[in-house]
């Protein structure tokens, strides 16, 4: 198993640092994060180390994404949401802080939970042709 000797999920993992593990198997590991946007938030990651979803290879996703209903539907077990965000945050931009492959399972509870989630709609920004155009040229990069 690869880790980084300065990342704090592989520390975690390591056992370095201690955390609220909520699931472990050979491939992933889920915890508590410390921030606990709301009660119950969880993170599930790789326990190889890969930066982001442009490094995650398919064999680690599908370790990840087939607990991730099982860890998901024990949140709503325990706690009883009104709904779950799931987000994975990549780059700087993206808001990821820690480079390390993570998905975030926020439990919804209310609007005044204390997460607000913002998407901007640019539909009328793009025509018909320029939809099609994009979808095109993704096209033209996905592995056959």
């Amino acid at each position: 198993m690869s880790h980084d000797e300065n990342c704090v999920f592989c520390k975690i993992i390591k056992g370095e640092i201690p955390s609220a593990k909520v699931f472990e198997n050979e491939d992933i590991y889920a915890f508590l994060d410390l921030s606990q946007v709301t009660k119950g938030h969880t993170l599930v990651i790789p326990k190889k180390h890969q930066q982001d979803i442009f490094q995650l290879d398919p064999e680690t996703a599908a370790a990840i994404y087939k607990k991730v209903p099982m860890i998901a539907n024990a949140i709503k077990d325990a706690f009883k949401p009104a709904g779950m965000n799931i987000i994975n945050n990549n780059g700087s931009i993206a808001s990821q802080t820690v480079f390390h492959y993570h998905v975030h399972l926020i439990p919804r509870y209310d609007e005044t939970d204390g997460f607000t989630p913002v998407f901007q709609s640019h539909m009328d920004d793009y025509t018909e042709a320029d939809r099609k155009s994009i979808a095109e040229q993704i096209k033209t990069h996905t592995v056959k």
